[in-house]
């Protein structure tokens, strides 16, 4: 705590009369200490965003280099961008193997390195992806390949997802190297390639995991999947990502012999499909919590309006009232958090204006629960359709993981380090209705937590998106956020 204070009074020369300090030095708390670091950040960065410290200005760099590198997962150079974070870790200090980049494919990279601590315990992996989804810059507002500071955001591709946390370790793993920090466990940092495809030529974590397991293992991982969640300003709740649902594409096929269109028959292959999707639309796969979304519903519920807050606790306890399911299911945001979901994505059938359809298919995209299997999603969903011409056939398949435990050890420090940052606001568990490489880890033993401590609106997402933007004060507060958890986590009893 002294630290901060320390950095605080170092980057802004103000005069204080002699018996204001000390009556300030006999009364300012610990934990008032950490208030005042807040909303000095808050305060310095609105009012005067070029005035950094050295440590934020050395961030902000990084966090440049890395969005101005076109990392695209089928187009871009992820090696390009681990080889730049290579370079700044090796002009840290970082010598030897303790820095590391493997080249798996052309223009692919990953990036290992190492904080060596005592040895008295297992390693902790910090993880974040290079890659980034594609950015036309016809549909965006300015060059999404160039970080622009504006209205108090940092707009370009990827600032959310996922580079504010790979440039945030990369320079927390710095600041820890110059000041002689030494852990109890070693802390690794893992940047990795083709996240955003679901590193399906596994050239990624899974390229990692199978020809350098040595190099990441660790009791647990730090990954993204997690934020802190602001409505109007206002801070609501630390979500912490401890399980995944995870995907499966269905073909849905209709197949016949079509004819002339001047002579329809009721055997028309659009028509068969077409009611197997209007049965599976009016379908819900049945309630399932585990022990991520039970704990999410109890947790949450205060915070949100009183009646959907109602219904959040009754669907938590022991009978939920079949009019609260009802209710909270037609709200998707909450559905995809209490079952498997499938729906209709895309549509194809016919072949010609004057011809009866010999062929009509449809996608149909399945977010499975963990714990669930594919093969049952797959015959539910042909009892669902109820149309023996209509074929289900598994068509793109993602990995199943179990959610993480919600170890005490890792639930005590994130609440530890948010109550500094956010008092009063819970850390509330959650369950990714997407996907991360979080699975993938958690499949090979390594329990994984999201956790960036990045504050954003939970009404304007905009990863993937148009304009994608992170609040230039949630960035400089992510970074601290993240430079304590690590220190906390690497260093506990």
């Amino acid at each position: 705590m002294r630290r901060v204070y320390k950095s605080v009074h170092s980057s802004v020369q103000t005069k204080i009369p002699v018996g204001m300090e000390l009556q300030m030095n006999r009364a300012i708390s610990p934990g008032l200490l950490v208030l005042l670091f807040v909303a000095f950040m808050y305060g310095l960065l609105a009012a005067r965003p070029q005035t950094l410290t050295p440590q934020q200005q050395f961030a902000r760099d990084i966090y440049r280099e890395l969005v101005e590198i076109n990392t695209v997962t089928p187009t871009g150079d992820t090696a390009k961008a681990a080889e730049a974070m290579a370079a700044r870790l090796r002009a840290a200090g970082y010598a030897g193997t303790d820095v590391q980049v493997f080249h798996p494919a052309p223009r692919k990279g990953n990036l290992v390195a190492r904080l060596h601590g005592t040895g008295a315990r297992k390693p902790i992996l910090l993880m974040a992806h290079l890659d980034v989804v594609e950015a036309r810059r016809e549909d965006w507002s300015f060059d999404p390949f160039q970080l622009l500071e504006k209205d108090g955001y940092f707009y370009g591709r990827g600032t959310e997802d996922d580079k504010f946390m790979a440039a945030a370790c990369v320079a927390n793993l710095i600041r820890l190297k110059q000041e002689g920090f030494q852990p109890n466990r070693d802390v690794i940092l893992l940047l990795e390639t083709d996240e955003e495809t679901g590193d399906d030529n596994a050239v990624g974590v899974q390229w990692m995991l199978k020809n350098h397991r040595n190099l990441i293992d660790a009791e647990f991982a730090l990954n993204e999947g997690g934020s802190v969640g602001t409505r109007n300003g206002r801070a609501l709740r630390n979500s912490l990502q401890t399980g995944e649902k995870a995907f499966i594409d269905f073909t849905l096929e209709v197949k016949n012999s079509g004819g002339h269109s001047s002579q329809p028959r009721k055997d028309n292959a659009i028509y068969h499909l077409a009611g197997g999707l209007v049965r599976l639309a009016k379908f819900d796969f049945p309630l399932h919590l585990n022990e991520t979304t039970h704990a999410w519903l109890k947790l949450a519920a205060p915070l949100e309006d009183p009646r959907i807050g109602a219904d959040m606790v009754s669907v938590a306890s022991a009978q939920p009232d079949p009019a609260a399911v009802a209710r909270l299911s037609a709200l998707p945001p909450y559905n995809a958090q209490l079952r498997t979901t499938c729906v209709a994505t895309l549509l194809q059938a016919g072949h010609a204006d004057n011809a009866l359809p010999q062929t009509a298919r449809a996608t149909v995209n399945c977010r499975v629960l963990p714990g669930e299997m594919f093969e049952d999603v797959q015959r539910t969903l042909v009892r669902v359709v109820s149309d023996n011409q209509i074929t289900v056939t598994p068509a793109m398949v993602d990995v199943y993981s179990k959610p993480s435990p919600l170890t005490p050890g890792i639930l005590q420090a994130v609440g530890q380090v948010t109550a500094e940052f956010w008092p009063g606001i819970p850390v509330i568990p959650t369950m990714s209705a997407g996907a991360t490489d979080g699975r993938f880890l958690r499949n090979a033993g390594i329990p994984t937590y999201g956790t960036g401590g990045l504050a954003m609106d939970i009404d304007d997402v905009r990863a993937h998106g148009k304009d994608e933007r992170v609040p230039v004060t949630s960035f400089y507060m992510g970074l601290e956020y993240l430079y304590r958890l690590t220190k906390i986590l690497s260093s506990a009893k």
